[in-house]
């Protein structure tokens, strides 16, 4: 291994991650899953170097284990439950669930496993892989694009503070961050210096780290994986998975994302129930102009207050598109955001633009 560990924490990971997890580790341990990864970019090689240093990350990665002072952390936030918080203590990844090829400068990615286990290796290989092309990329020097970053944070910064932003928002960059220690300065920078804008921050060990809120509720994958149940109708995917998630959380974590088999098909499983019992829902793909109109008009159809619901964008936001929303919708409803990449990753070089994703259940 030619780098420091990038993943030094379990904790290192997306807080949704975690909730997803103990749902279906409490409703659906029998299900088994695949992931495959995906570069979005055009013309990204990795270099034969990377591919050896992110096998040799992958490696350490799968010797870690949660420490007793993270477990009690996991502990102490309400809703997670003391089974689950035991099960991790018995939980590593295991290597054998994951493959790891190159040909040609493309990197081939497979997790395959059961799903309460192999679900969790997304974030931390996201992490890996960020992490080794910017560090051993044969073009850019990160000490560069580190500098670069930092401008462009005090950028930002100084639009909070003389209140050319002033909407409230949560770091959700740990997937694509350019470097664990970037994303650990970031954090830190945004919760001293706009505590009242920065609510937390997605990224579980950052948020023990700096005594913040953990963000994060579920991702498609959740929705996606009771498309492969054979005892639950396609058309009831989101039905369930809305039953199944306040059944386990009763009110907690209560923000639903839409659009996992289109926002249409959601809002006919988002009845008068779910749309009382859950706080809000979040927006990850299309035009979240015309969303944002179609979930208000929802919440009247019931005769629900839109000022008592929460309407979460997290979709490719930058901090400019992020307070045209703001001012779009302000005074109609609650507006919070989840911005990523141009938190963490904001940078003179393109971004990556890499997933892995649940194709098979």
């Amino acid at each position: 291994m030619y780098l420091d560990p990038i993943i030094n924490s379990l904790l290192d990971t997306d807080f949704y991650k975690l909730t997803m997890n103990q749902t279906i580790f409490h409703k659906h341990t029998d299900l088994c899953g695949e992931y495959i990864f995906k570069c979005r970019n055009k013309d990204v090689k990795f270099t034969y170097f990377q591919f050896c240093e992110i096998l040799a990350q992958v490696n350490h990665l799968c010797t870690l284990t949660f420490t007793k002072e993270e477990l009690d952390y996991l502990r102490s936030i309400r809703f997670i439950k003391k089974d689950f918080v035991e099960f991790l203590r018995l939980w590593h990844p295991i290597r054998d669930y994951v493959t790891i090829d190159y040909i040609n400068g493309e990197l081939t990615i497979h997790v395959k496993g059961p799903l309460f286990s192999c679900m969790q290796f997304e974030i931390y290989l996201l992490e890996i892989v960020n992490e080794v092309y910017f560090r051993l990329h044969p073009t850019y020097e990160y000490e560069y694009l580190e500098n670069s970053a930092k401008e462009k944070l005090e950028e930002n910064l100084n639009k909070f503070k003389d209140h050319t932003y002033d909407f409230k928002f949560a770091e959700f960059g740990c997937r694509r961050r350019l470097s664990r220690d970037w994303e650990d300065y970031v954090v830190k920078t945004l919760a001293e210096n706009i505590p009242n804008n920065m609510v937390g921050t997605s990224n579980v060990y950052l948020a023990k780290k700096y005594k913040l809120t953990p963000i994060g509720t579920y991702a498609h994958e959740y929705v996606q994986m009771y498309q492969g149940i054979d005892s639950i109708p396609l058309a009831y995917t989101n039905k369930f998975a809305l039953q199944d998630w306040y059944d386990e959380y009763k009110g907690d974590l209560g923000t639903a994302l839409t659009d996992t088999l289109s926002t249409d098909l959601f809002l006919l499983d988002f009845d008068r129930a779910n749309a009382n019992n859950y706080s809000g829902v979040r927006h990850d793909s299309g035009d979240p102009y015309a969303w944002g109109e179609k979930i208000i008009k929802q919440y009247k159809k019931y005769g629900i207050d839109p000022m008592t619901k929460t309407l979460l964008f997290s979709d490719s936001l930058n901090f400019d598109k992020a307070q045209r929303l703001y001012n779009y919708f302000r005074g109609r409803t609650k507006v919070s955001f989840g911005i990523g990449t141009y938190v963490s990753n904001n940078t003179a070089a393109t971004p990556l633009n890499i997933v892995i994703k649940l194709q098979y259940v």
